[in-house]
């Protein structure tokens, strides 16, 4: 199940980027796009075209992610959510796409940066619901530790 990370460029250069933790649990399971505006991603833009890929983006027609068992490929944006919005908005392949959601059922883990959305998860923590809802509990909880390193959490869980 590729996970396509749209990733903002300053958001490359943050150490509490979570995204990388992605790409280090998931492996080839997973790439990095750096988003860019006037020239969108031809392999991304090739893969939209040919697959049946879904966004990771909460709106009022997204479905959750648990009862879109349909889709096995999924982009998810990588930035602040300032960042992840103006992504969305400047990238009209991104809204012709069908978009799915997560529904939080506990507070985000992540505590690393500021102005964080209420009821919003880190793309780490995303990225593992997607993982549970396609029945991968293994690499779920393999990225929940990872993630539980990152953040110092003086525990490791497994993930639910």
């Amino acid at each position: 199940m590729p996970i396509f990370l749209l990733t903002h460029a300053k958001e490359c250069l943050k150490k509490s980027n979570t995204g990388r933790l992605v790409l280090e649990v998931l492996g080839a399971e997973a790439q990095l796009v750096i988003w860019d505006r006037v020239n969108p991603d031809t392999e991304l833009l090739k893969c939209i075209d040919q697959a049946d890929v879904a966004l990771l983006y909460p709106s009022a027609d997204s479905q959750e992610v648990s009862a879109a068992t349909e889709y096995s490929n999924y982009i998810v944006i990588d930035g602040t959510w300032q960042q992840a919005q103006k992504i969305y908005n400047r990238s009209p392949y991104l809204k012709a796409l069908p978009a799915v959601k997560i529904s939080v059922t506990q507070p985000s883990a992540f505590h690393l940066r500021r102005n964080q959305k209420e009821g919003g998860l880190c793309t780490a923590e995303c990225v593992i619901e997607i993982l549970k809802a396609h029945g991968d509990a293994k690499r779920a909880n393999d990225l929940h530790s990872t993630f539980l390193r990152h953040i110092g959490s003086p525990f490791e869980e497994t993930a639910q």
